[in-house]
């Protein structure tokens, strides 16, 4: 499978240059203590990343429930899963790093909620539906935000604990409904969605990281943000989500989606972020 991505690489990376001054510019504004050489590095390997993220991507279609767990698994699924014995919703907080396409898969497989990734529409509706199709094979269920609210307050009424993946890291559509912090060196406009809806419902929130201990294989790893999000400050659960991504990103910087326009929206001047300290 993977003699593909190097095809792939070819193809879209050498011959196209996919994006490549967009990951240029990412990378020396996140890193700015790092050489040229050094973010060189990490620019190639990202871009082996990708491809690999295509093929895989592609693998989703026939993977078997058995395959999906043997190439994609949680180590601690017992932190989420302890709240289904409460009858309780959860918020999963997570992030473009590594492979998140699997996690979609694999959420009802991985926990013993209902699963529910919380996606942004894709403009091509044809693609959308395929990748859709591929995505909800094993029981979870994708939805959008024209209907984001509706289906939280579904569940809640009907009193089905769910798992809510929630990737917070792409450019919110509109900046003043956004969070704003330092993320990366930057000012930065977070989605936040995650902490709205954990905050009305008094949900519990965990982070989790995707890592990849081999080619094709992942494991992931949840820690809790907070038991009930409408029990601490406004824009703490932001604050701890962002910590522990940069932390993931810093550690390990190919894994993370650069090609991906992070930074394309102005933040007024009145919005510019002061860091909180966070536990």
């Amino acid at each position: 499978m993977y003699k593909l991505s190097v095809l792939v690489k070819i193809v879209v990376c050498d011959w196209i240059g996919y994006r490549k001054d967009v990951v240029k510019t990412n990378l020396h504004n996140s890193f700015p203590e790092k050489s040229e050489e050094e973010l060189l590095l990490i620019e190639k390997q990202y871009r082996t990343h990708l491809c690999h993220q295509f093929v895989e991507g592609v693998k989703m279609l026939t993977l078997s429930k058995e395959k999906v767990l043997e190439h994609y698994h949680c180590k601690n699924p017992e932190l989420v899963n302890q709240y289904f014995d409460q009858g309780q919703s959860v918020v999963l907080m997570s992030s473009h790093y590594n492979n998140w396409e699997w996690m979609v898969l694999s959420l009802a497989l991985q926990f013993r909620h209902h699963g529910v990734g919380v996606g942004k529409a894709n403009t091509n509706k044809v693609f959308e539906k395929l990748v859709n199709r591929a995505r909800t094979r094993y029981g979870t269920e994708v939805v959008f935000a024209d209907t984001v609210r509706e289906t939280f307050e579904k569940y809640e009424q009907e009193h089905q604990p769910c798992a809510y993946m929630m990737l917070c890291d792409q450019s919110p559509a509109n900046v003043n409904k956004s969070y704003v912090t330092m993320f990366l060196h930057q000012p930065s406009a977070i989605i936040y969605g995650a902490e709205y809806f954990a905050r009305k419902y008094h949900y519990p929130v965990l982070y989790y990281v995707v890592r990849q201990p081999r080619t094709g294989y992942y494991e992931i790893e949840l820690e809790p943000i907070c038991d009930n999000a409408s029990d601490i400050p406004y824009g703490k659960v932001i604050e701890e989500y962002v910590a522990r991504l940069e932390r993931d990103i810093t550690s390990q910087p190919p894994y993370w989606l650069w090609s991906h326009r992070r930074w394309k929206l102005h933040i007024p001047e009145e919005m510019m972020p002061q860091r909180q300290q966070t536990c």
